[in-house]
């Protein structure tokens, strides 16, 4: 029984063991922190579960007590809010840029760029909340910038974050999505439609920003300290580039 005992109380104390982490994803970095939680699952053996939404909805809950234990949002200004008011560890970094992209499955050429948005063929253009997502705000400065918003206003349609764009388009609600260049790069999606960067230059740079939140060091500290580390790794650097994200 002593034996059984010591053997148990050893276990506690392996790597990994019964270590847990709930990590805040925006919608736009879903399949890249996938690809993320698989990698640094497999080198530290530590269960990553991923909570996916809009960052201001993720922020909003995280003001109101969700256990979670690190928050990838879509731009700094979430995470800056945050530590704001005490609720983070340290400064949000920046761990990628992210890129816009007009996505579309309509078999048409997109040479014309954002004046697609003007074509009679095209009659619903999804985009995400711009209130509530940095994305949607980005697609808005691109089109106010190229001088097509008021064209393109009574068409758009409204989703909650990223992930309710690609919906959209998947389903036909919509012919057109602004939508981030890591959506078009997932293996899965590659073979849908046709996609086209959005001029850098039309919108303000989409800075994500990560930030470790202090509500962790009442579970696993160590452990989302470990991930948070992940994401500044050379491996970690490399899966976002291959997911389109342009590095700090």
């Amino acid at each position: 029984m002593r034996y059984i005992c010591l053997l148990v109380f050893i276990s506690l104390f392996q790597p990994g063991y019964s270590q847990k982490i709930r990590v805040a994803v925006a919608a736009n970095a879903q399949f890249v922190a996938e690809a993320l939680k698989g990698s640094f699952e497999k080198e530290t053996g530590i269960d990553t579960q991923l909570i996916i939404s809009s960052s201001g909805k993720l922020t909003t809950q995280i003001q109101q007590g969700a256990p979670f234990d690190v928050f990838l949002s879509a731009d700094m200004k979430y995470p800056q809010a945050l530590y704001d008011s005490g609720l983070t560890e340290d400064k949000p970094n920046v761990y990628a840029y992210g890129v816009l992209v007009m996505w579309s499955l309509i078999d048409k050429n997109l040479n014309k760029g954002l004046q697609t948005v003007n074509e009679v063929s095209v009659k619903k253009i999804a985009i995400a909340n711009p209130k509530l997502a940095p994305y949607g705000e980005a697609a808005v400065q691109a089109l106010r910038k190229n001088r097509l918003y008021d064209q393109a206003e009574p068409k758009l349609v409204y989703a909650e974050s990223i992930a309710g764009v690609n919906q959209y388009l998947l389903t036909g609600v919509a012919d057109l999505a602004f939508t981030a260049k890591s959506v078009v790069q997932e293996p899965s999606m590659q073979n849908k439609g046709q996609w086209i960067e959005v001029d850098q230059q039309t919108y303000t740079p989409i800075a994500q920003g990560v930030v470790m939140l202090k509500s962790a060091a009442t579970r696993n500290q160590a452990a989302a300290r470990q991930f948070y580390d992940f994401l500044f790794t050379t491996k970690a650097k490399n899966i976002f580039q291959t997911y389109g994200y342009r590095l700090p």
